[in-house]
């Protein structure tokens, strides 16, 4: 399996493989990812938005 095939299934972009073994310890830790991924993402846009957008607007 890939990695933007497994970032999809975590962003549920992609659907996820029927036959794969779900255990519990694999849904908390595809949720614990799915989480970090999402603030990585949040923070990302923020300093994008500081860096680049906020300079714009002071004079």
């Amino acid at each position: 399996m890939g990695i933007l095939r497994q970032l999809g299934e975590y962003l549920f972009i992609v659907k996820r493989d029927p036959k794969e073994e779900r255990t519990t310890m694999m849904k908390a830790m595809h949720g614990m990812n799915r989480i970090s991924i999402l603030i990585f993402l949040v923070a990302l846009l923020v300093m994008l938005f500081k860096l680049v957008i906020l300079p714009f607007f002071k004079h």
